[in-house]
């Protein structure tokens, strides 16, 4: 980042914005969306972020092995994608994940496991009609640790959410990703300012095995 970049971090950081957000002790992992369609060349999803994907599966075994809860969504639609409202229509390549349409499967590389929980939604969040939210304050949970596709879209809707309903959203900056790495980038600056925190695999894979220690120790 040239010194424009570096006058805009200034110039959010006297404007009190980016103020750290301190994850608490009972977590859930969060996978958005880690569908065939985004890393199919030959779909109009497709993103490249193969890297992504193998951090959120490394995270994804660190968790299980931790006990942290471990949820995925995927995204699903009627042919005439009435689920999916204006949203749908915005979008003409939601058409991945109609019924039946093998883009919409899971991307085998990591895929849901028993004991994991997956849950189907037709927007941007995953707390959108989900009910994951509710859910969620029920269990007790503080922090939701979010990767994903795509940073500019799901995931960005996803931290959102997650933090009007009282949850600190750690967006694993290794683990999620998006079509174009200038979006990418600048979603990820907008998030840091205003929403959540950017945290990387080896902090995220720390700290869960600082809770697994202390549950452990009980």
């Amino acid at each position: 980042m040239g010194d424009g970049g570096a006058d805009l971090k200034a110039d959010y950081a006297a404007a009190g914005f980016g103020q750290g957000l301190a994850p608490g002790r009972r977590p859930v992992l969060l996978l958005i969306d880690f569908a065939r369609a985004y890393f199919d060349p030959d779909s109009p999803l497709y993103a490249g972020v193969e890297s992504a994907r193998a951090s959120a599966a490394r995270l994804r075994d660190a968790a299980r092995a931790a006990g942290v809860p471990v949820v995925f969504t995927r995204v699903e639609y009627s042919p005439d994608g009435h689920e999916g409202g204006v949203f749908y229509r915005k979008i003409k390549a939601l058409k991945c994940f109609e019924t039946g349409n093998p883009l919409g499967d899971f991307t085998p590389e990591l895929a849901p496991l028993p004991g994991d929980t997956v849950v189907t939604k037709h927007y941007p969040s995953a707390f959108f009609g989900t009910g994951l939210a509710e859910a969620w304050h029920a269990a007790g949970i503080d922090t939701v640790i979010i990767t994903g596709l795509s940073t500019s879209g799901c995931v960005r809707a996803s931290a959102v959410d997650a933090l009007c309903h009282g949850f600190v959203p750690l967006v694993v900056t290794d683990a999620v990703g998006d079509r174009d790495p200038r979006v990418h980038a600048a979603n990820l600056f907008d998030l840091n300012a205003k929403t959540a925190e950017l945290v990387g695999e080896l902090s995220v894979a720390n700290y869960l095995k600082e809770l697994d220690s202390r549950r452990l120790e009980r």
